[in-house]
């Protein structure tokens, strides 16, 4: 069958079966379980009301528990467990979390994610919150906004792939077709350098794409934060006589401050699962390795699932507080 017309049923069959569930249990709910008629009409109404929203929310609650609740708890179960040579499990403990924490890889993939922790929700950050600042005081900001905004619709493989051009060397004496080996020789260089080989300082270099993409999100959200504060309160600060820097520092971000942390903390969220720029650029060689890249080798390279799941836990650990902390912030903002 061709992939279109397996599209166009699936679509469908989801809309059909979505209507269809809540066609059905409205009339189940109101003709079989608590009936509109009869003495208790009063109390059936009330109770078939009370259900109902639970009806509309049973297949999202579904999915979130198939989806969520089930493979955490799933990796939870199988981070206690070793896999037999010959089949099945046995549970060891807490085994898989004492050998993770004495491998080497380990904890240069913990220190490179704080490596990058350190530098890439702050870099996007202050790009954003500058091309958000510059782009509306431009007759052409909008063009502007388009050109920076314009990564986040590349995939993190396709970005990783183009930056790997960027950083392409090419042999003594030839053409250099990367950029940065380009610049080099132009500036003097002796000979092109293998920038994704440099310990160290190849973090930083991979680093550069997700700060590439993460800016144009961060400068439309900003953007959207700026153009939101009381033009009263920069007119007083340009009568009182701040100049430019002040009125930015002093007056717009002291008020978009709270913008300012949840664009750093979605960031930073993304910084502890980065996984595709990595394995597309280095997969973890060099001293480059992360933790979402060191999961990955251990689940389905090394097929140690023990181990591959206690570095999950070990991610979502350390995602978990600040997912909790945007959401504490969301409701109290809406409150």
């Amino acid at each position: 069958m061709h992939p279109a017309i397996q599209g166009l049923l699936t679509i469908a069959f989801g809309v059909g079966g979505c209507v269809g569930y809540f066609y059905l249990s409205n009339i189940i709910l109101d003709t079989l379980i608590f009936p509109a008629r009869g003495k208790e009409i009063a109390r059936n109404i009330r109770r078939a009301n009370m259900v109902r929203p639970w009806l509309f929310l049973f297949p999202a609650l579904l999915a979130l528990g198939l989806y969520l609740a089930y493979p955490v708890v799933e990796t939870i179960r199988l981070s206690l467990t070793e896999r037999l040579p010959g089949g099945g499990s046995q549970f060891v403990g807490l085994a898989n979390y004492k050998q993770m924490l004495g491998e080497p890889k380990f904890w240069e993939a913990l220190q490179n994610n704080f490596l990058w922790l350190l530098v890439v929700p702050a870099a996007s950050t202050a790009f954003g919150l500058l091309a958000a600042q510059l782009t509306d005081r431009l007759a052409w900001g909008n063009i502007a906004k388009s050109l920076i905004f314009m990564p986040m619709a590349i995939s993190f493989v396709g970005a990783a792939v183009i930056w790997k051009l960027v950083y392409d060397a090419r042999p003594p004496g030839t053409e250099q077709i990367g950029v940065l080996n380009a610049i080099y020789i132009w500036l003097g260089g002796i000979e092109p350098q293998q920038w994704l080989t440099i310990p160290f300082w190849n973090n930083f270099f991979l680093m550069m794409v997700l700060v590439w993409i993460q800016t144009g999100f961060a400068m439309v959200i900003l953007s959207a934060a700026l153009r939101g504060i009381p033009e009263e309160t920069v007119e007083a600060a340009i009568v009182d006589g701040a100049g430019p820097f002040q009125i930015f520092f002093r007056i717009k971000v002291p008020q978009i401050i709270g913008t300012i942390v949840v664009v750093w903390t979605t960031i930073t969220i993304v910084v502890l699962k980065v996984f595709d720029i990595v394995f597309a650029m280095t997969n973890g060689q060099w001293q480059t390795q992360v933790l979402a890249n060191y999961m990955y080798d251990k689940l389905f390279v090394a097929r140690d699932w023990g181990v591959g799941s206690a570095s999950a836990m070990m991610i979502m650990l350390l995602v978990l507080p600040i997912l909790v902390w945007n959401v504490y912030n969301a409701r109290r903002e809406m409150r």
